[in-house]
C-alpha cells in the first residue's frame, strides 16, 4: 500500500499508524454503543417475557390475551434485534466520507476542521444523544459512499475505506474526489497517488488525472443490463473501476441486485483477500467472491497444473471425452441381469443394458433418470415374461417387478446415484481414458492427463483446472437425488439415525447406503480419494450480475463454467489480452461471447498507467514487445528517478545466493516504507522463503498469484525461469514486472 501526508514532512507510517489510531477511536465508541444496545434488547426481552402472566385457571380474560400478544411481539422483536447486533461484529463500520457543504470553488483553501465525517456501515448506530455515529449502507445518507466519484463528487472530499479486524481497524484506502485536497487532509492508498500526481507535477498532471477519473466515472456508471468490458494495460485501474461498478449498481439497483445476487470471479484467493480490502462494503450477503477454483460449491483447489495439462483440460476437446465418460457405466456395475419376477426367469444381456442405458440418456441426466431406466427394464422383461407364460395382466407383472427386492439391488448397483467427480477419476484408468478419448485425445495427451488425475489421487487435492470438468460433468450427469426414507416401527431406536454421520450403513434388504455428504470430514481419515469427492455438490447458482477479473486467462471450459451461472445476468468482465496465460486466444474468446448470451455490448479502455513509475513500466513494456508487439501499453506518467536495478549472480548457488538475495532486498527495504515482494522461479522458491523468514516486511509471492495485485517494491528472482514454468510465458513475465509501484529488482542466477 502507498501512504502520503500531503504537503507535510510527517512520515508516511507515522501518518497511516495516526490516521488509524484516530478511526479506532471512533469505532471503539460506536462497538461501546453496540454493548449497550445488547442490554436495552434483552431489558425488552425480559419485559416481554414478562407480559401476560397470570396465576389464573380456566378461560383467559381479554387484558391477559392482549399481554400474551404483547409478549409475543416483544420477544420476536427483541430476537431479531439481537440476531442483527450478534452478526455485525465483524466489520461492522467499514467507510467514512468528508464532506464539504461550504459551497466553497476551491477545496483546496478548506479548513479540515470544518468538514463533516460521516461514516458507513452494515447497521445504524447511535449515541446517547441520538446523534449517528454510523449510518446504515442502505440509508440515503450513504448514498454519496457508492455513487461520488471526482466528476460528481456529491460534496464528498474524501471517501475513506476502514478494513477492520473484529473491532480493530487494521487498514485505510482513501479515494480523493477532488484534484486539489486541503492542505491539512490526510490521505492514504491510491488516493494519496492521485494526490501526489497532481501537487507534483502542476496543471498539465492535473489535466491528465482529471481524464482518468472522468473515463473512469464513465465505466462506473454505464447502464447496468448488457455487458460491459473494461481494457487495458497494468496499473489502468480496471479492478477498483470494476469493483466501484459493482458496488454502484448494488446500491442504484438494490432490489435487483440484492435478490439476484452478484458474483464477483477472481484469479486466486489472493486476489478475492485484496478486493475485500479495497472495498469491504461488498462483503454483503448479496455479493459472492469466488477464485476460478472455488466456483463449484463442495470443491476448493489451488494446485496448478503443468501447462501442457492445463492446455488439454481448459480445450474445447475435452467435452467430448467428458460425454462418453458420463455415459459409461460404473466400473463395478453388472453385466447382466438375471432375477425371478412372478414365477419367470428373466435375464437381460450387456448388448441390451448398453441399450437402455443409450436411450435413457438421450432424454436424462443420469441422476434423474433412474426411474426411466427401471421403466426399460421392466419393459424388456415383461416381453420375456409374456413371451413364456403370456396370461397375466400386464399390470401386475409390472408391480411384481417394482416390487422385486433383486431389482432394487440391481438398480443400485447398475445405475447408482454418481458424484459428477466419480466419472472424472475414472478417466485416470488407461482403458477407460482410452475408450472415451478415442479420436479425440493422442496418446501423449493421454498419458498426461492420466498422471494429472493420478496425482490428483494420491495428493487428495484437485487442481484448478479440474474444477470446470467437474462441473460440466454435472450438468450432465444432474444432482444427487436422496431416496426418501422408508416408514419406521415405533419400537425402532431414535439414536440409529444418526448412523450416518459416521459412515456406518444402514442394515436390511432395502437400505440404500449412506449418502456420502454425511460423513464429516474429521471422520474422512487420510484416504485421499475420499477427500477428493467428500461433500456434495448442487446446481449452480444463476445470479443478475456477474464481474470477470482477468478475464484474458480464463479457459473455455471455465467461460463455460461461468457461463452456467450467468445464463439471465449482465456483466462486467476486465482484462488485458497483453497478459494472457491461455495460448488460443481465438478459442476462449467464442467461449466468452458463448457464455455472455444476448445483450447490448460496450467497451471501455483504460489507457493511463499510474500504478508502475515511468522507468519500471518502460522495462517491462519491453520485454513484452519482444513477443507482442501488438500489446495494449499504458502511458506511465509518474517519474521515480531511478531505473530498475539488474542484478547478475554469475551463477551463484546455495549460501552465495542467499547473501546476494539478502543483500539485494535489505537494499530494497530502504528504499521504500512498505512492503517488499520477493516473486521467484520454481526452482529458487526455497532460497526466497529464507530470505523472507530472516528481514522484515518481506513476503513471497508464486508468479500466477500476483495477478491483480500490486506491491511497493518487486524483487524478480529469474526472469526467464518464470516465463519457461508459468502458463503464458513471457506473458506472465510481464504481469510479475508490472507488479512494482516504486521499485524494481531483476536478479539473474
Amino acid at each position: 500500500m502507498t501512504e502520503h501526508r500531503i504537503d507535510t514532512d510527517v512520515p508516511a507510517t507515522d501518518a497511516l499508524s495516526r490516521e488509524i489510531a484516530l478511526e479506532q477511536a471512533h469505532v471503539d465508541k460506536v462497538y461501546a454503543e453496540l454493548a449497550k444496545a445488547r442490554l436495552r434488547t434483552a431489558d425488552v426481552e425480559a419485559d416481554g417475557l414478562a407480559r401476560g402472566r397470570t396465576d389464573r385457571v380456566g378461560d383467559v380474560r381479554d387484558e391477559e390475551l392482549t399481554g400474551l400478544v404483547e409478549r409475543d411481539a416483544l420477544v420476536y422483536l427483541a430476537a431479531r434485534r439481537r440476531h442483527d447486533l450478534d452478526r455485525q461484529f465483524e466489520g461492522l463500520v467499514f467507510g467514512r466520507l468528508d464532506l464539504d457543504h461550504s459551497g466553497s470553488p476551491d477545496p483546496a483553501e478548506l479548513d479540515v476542521r470544518e468538514l463533516e465525517a460521516r461514516y458507513i456501515g452494515r447497521l445504524g448506530v447511535r449515541d446517547d444523544d441520538y446523534e449517528p455515529l454510523v449510518i446504515d449502507w442502505r440509508a440515503p445518507a450513504a448514498a454519496p459512499f457508492y455513487r461520488a466519484t471526482p466528476v460528481d463528487a456529491q460534496g464528498v472530499i474524501r471517501r475513506r475505506v476502514l478494513r477492520c479486524t473484529g473491532d480493530r481497524v487494521v487498514g485505510i484506502e482513501d479515494d480523493l474526489m477532488v484534484a486539489q485536497a486541503p492542505q491539512d487532509l490526510v490521505v492514504i492508498g491510491d488516493g494519496a497517488l492521485m494526490a501526489a500526481l497532481t501537487r507534483s507535477r502542476g496543471a498539465r498532471m492535473r489535466d491528465i488525472v482529471a481524464t482518468i477519473q472522468r473515463h473512469q466515472d464513465e465505466a462506473i456508471r454505464a447502464p447496468a443490463r448488457g455487458i460491459t468490458e473494461i481494457t487495458g494495460g497494468p496499473g489502468t485501474g480496471k479492478t477498483v473501476v470494476a469493483l466501484h461498478r459493482a458496488a454502484f449498481l448494488l446500491y442504484s439497483d438494490r432490489r435487483r441486485f440484492e435478490s439476484g445476487g452478484v458474483l464477483i470471479i477472481g484469479p486466486s484467493p489472493a486476489y478475492t483477500a485484496y478486493i475485500e480490502r479495497v472495498l469491504p462494503s461488498l462483503g454483503e450477503e448479496s455479493v459472492v467472491l469466488r477464485s476460478i477454483g472455488d466456483l463449484v460449491d463442495g470443491v476448493t483447489a489451488t494446485r496448478l497444473d503443468p501447462p501442457s495439462v492445463a492446455r488439454i483440460k481448459g480445450g474445447h476437446r475435452i467435452r467430448t471425452v467428458l460425454a462418453r465418460v458420463s455415459q459409461e457405466a460404473p466400473p463395478d456395475a453388472p453385466a447382466e441381469f438375471r432375477a425371478f419376477v412372478a414365477g419367470t426367469a428373466i435375464r437381460i444381456d450387456a448388448d441390451a443394458l448398453r441399450a437402455v442405458r443409450q436411450q435413457v440418456r438421450r432424454t436424462h441426466q443420469h441422476n434423474l433418470g433412474v426411474a426411466a431406466a427401471r421403466a426399460a427394464l421392466a419393459d424388456l422383461a415383461w416381453a420375456q415374461h409374456e413371451e413364456q407364460r403370456g396370461r397375466e395382466e400386464r399390470a401386475e407383472f409390472l408391480d411384481r417387478f417394482h416390487d422385486s427386492l433383486d431389482v432394487d439391488r440391481f438398480m443400485r448397483d447398475w445405475w447408482p446415484q454418481l458424484d459428477p467427480r466419480e466419472p472424472l477419476l475414472w478417466l485416470a484408468d488407461e482403458t477407460v481414458l482410452a475408450r472415451c478419448a478415442h479420436g479425440i485425445l493422442g496418446r501423449g495427451d493421454q498419458r498426461e492427463l492420466i498422471a494429472s488425475l493420478q496425482e490428483a489421487l494420491t495428493t487428495g487435492t484437485w487442481s484448478v483446472s479440474d474444477v470446470p470438468l467437474i462441473d460440466d460433468l454435472f450438468s450432465r450427469l444432474g444432482p444427487i437425488q436422496d431416496e426418501e426414507p422408508e416408514e419406521r416401527g415405533f419400537f425402532e431406536v431414535e439414536e440409529l439415525d444418526n448412523l450416518a454421520e459416521f459412515g456406518v450403513q444402514e442394515v436390511g434388504a432395502g437400505a440404500a447406503p449412506a449418502p456420502l455428504r454425511s460423513i464429516s470430514l474429521e471422520r474422512l481419515g487420510d484416504d485421499p480419494r475420499d477427500r477428493l469427492v467428500h461433500g456434495i455438490i448442487d446446481r449452480p447458482r444463476s445470479y443478475a450480475h456477474i464481474l470477470v477479473d482477468e478475464a484474458q486467462d480464463l479457459s473455455p471450459m471455465q467461460w463455460l463454467m461461468v457461463g452456467r451461472r450467468g445464463r439471465h445476468a449482465s456483466w462486467t468482465v476486465v482484462g488485458d489480452d497483453a497478459q494472457s496465460s491461455w495460448p488460443d486466444a481465438a478459442e476462449a474468446l467464442r467461449a466468452r461471447h458463448d457464455a455472455y448470451g444476448r445483450g447490448q455490448r460496450r467497451g471501455f479502455h483504460m489507457d493511463t498507467n499510474y500504478r508502475n513509475a515511468r522507468e519500471i513500466f518502460d522495462y517491462a513494456a519491453d520485454v513484452i514487445r519482444r513477443e507482442v508487439p501488438d500489446a495494449d501499453i499504458p502511458a506511465a506518467v509518474r517519474e521515480i528517478g531511478w531505473p530498475v536495478r539488474e542484478v547478475d549472480a554469475d551463477g551463484a548457488t546455495g549460501a552465495a545466493l542467499d547473501r546476494l538475495l539478502a543483500a539485494e532486498v535489505a537494499h530494497l527495504l530502504d528504499a521504500v516504507e512498505g512492503g517488499v515482494v520477493i516473486v521467484p522461479g520454481a526452482p529458487h522458491t526455497a532460497a526466497a522463503e529464507r530470505a523472507a523468514q530472516i528481514l522484515e516486511r518481506v513476503s513471497v509471492v508464486d508468479p500466477l498469484s500476483t495477478k491483480g495485485l500490486e506491491y511497493d517494491a518487486v524483487l524478480v528472482l529469474d526472469p526467464e525461469q518464470i516465463a519457461a514454468e508459468t502458463p503464458g510465458g513471457i506473458r506472465a513475465l510481464y504481469v510479475v514486472l508490472t507488479r512494482a509501484a516504486h521499485r524494481l529488482t531483476v536478479l539473474r542466477p
